[in-house]
């Protein structure tokens, strides 16, 4: 048997067009455009590359794209400064301050300075602790991902075994609280876990975000269940370049998996997408609008 592959790039793209419909529909029934401000300090290579990318999803699903580039060496203060401002400024509607920081800059202190209805990231306390009680929150993008690509392969997630790997509060902790609200029966394990292949083996249901290079074995995987990838891990090449690598040896578990996320082209490309979501549905909670249909 060979897994089904789950193409986040297509599911992706569906989604953002389903956004942008719903953008241009707020627009002309409201003349609301939602407004995202991502901010980037220092220069480091990947983090620009996810801002560039942000960018330029956030324009083309026609919404206001606000970028802030700081130095490395801002001061913290002024960080929560601008924080301060776009809090204020009516035209943003999300917020995302791009990780990790420089060491000198306390990244609790930054998300705790978000104001919770512009917390696109869902890493603001308040949303995390109404995310935890199973009301409305703001959700982390990645995890709001990994569900939507579940349910590309299953319509409802009742009742199913699932097992998520890592504690993260960026991935592992939300992505259980999601699906505790699917109805699904939910384990969380992570590196220190006992006999953490047996329990994978009882699951309908794997998340690997662990952020350790091909653990998921294929001998851990219990036939036909469906494996969501959210590891992105860099391991040398024979040519002397990188390449990456999930947290799933992907080949000997697609030969048992019934369906699995590929690593690049899987969860990553949900991310953005999500963040726009995000972007959407704080702008219509904010203008006291109906929840939109994304």
């Amino acid at each position: 048997m060979t897994a089904r592959i789950i193409d986040g790039k297509v599911i992706a793209s569906e989604l953002r067009a389903r956004v942008a419909a719903e953008v241009a529909r707020v627009q002309r029934e409201h003349r609301l455009t939602p407004g995202l401000a991502v901010v980037l300090v220092g220069s480091d290579p990947a983090s620009q590359v996810y801002v560039r990318s942000k960018h330029k999803q956030t324009q083309e699903a026609g919404m206001a794209s606000f970028e802030h580039v700081l130095p490395a060496d801002v001061a913290q203060a002024d960080l929560l400064a601008l924080i301060a401002r776009l809090n204020r400024d009516p035209a943003v509607h999300g917020i995302l301050v791009q990780l990790p920081l420089p060491k000198s800059i306390a990244t609790e202190t930054i998300i705790n300075a978000i104001d919770p209805a512009k917390d696109v990231d869902g890493l603001h306390p308040n949303n995390a602790g109404r995310l935890a009680g199973g009301f409305a929150a703001l959700s982390p993008c990645t995890p709001l991902g990994c569900i939507i690509l579940t349910k590309s392969v299953h319509a409802s997630l009742e009742g199913m075994n699932a097992i998520v790997i890592g504690r993260s509060n960026l991935v592992g902790r939300p992505l259980v609280q999601l699906l505790l609200n699917e109805n699904a029966t939910v384990t969380i394990a992570h590196s220190r876990s006992r006999d953490l292949a047996s329990l994978c083996a009882r699951a309908d249901l794997v998340y690997a975000a662990v952020g350790k290079p091909e653990m998921v074995r294929g001998d851990w995987i219990k036939p036909g269940a469906t494996v969501i990838d959210v590891g992105i891990n860099r391991l040398p090449a024979a040519d002397g370049k990188t390449r990456l690598v999930g947290d799933v040896a992907f080949q000997e578990v697609s030969e048992v998996a019934g369906a699995i996320t590929p690593v690049p082209g899987g969860v990553g490309q949900m991310t953005v997408a999500c963040l726009l979501v995000n972007t959407l549905r704080a702008a219509c909670a904010i203008h006291g609008l109906p929840k939109p249909a994304v």
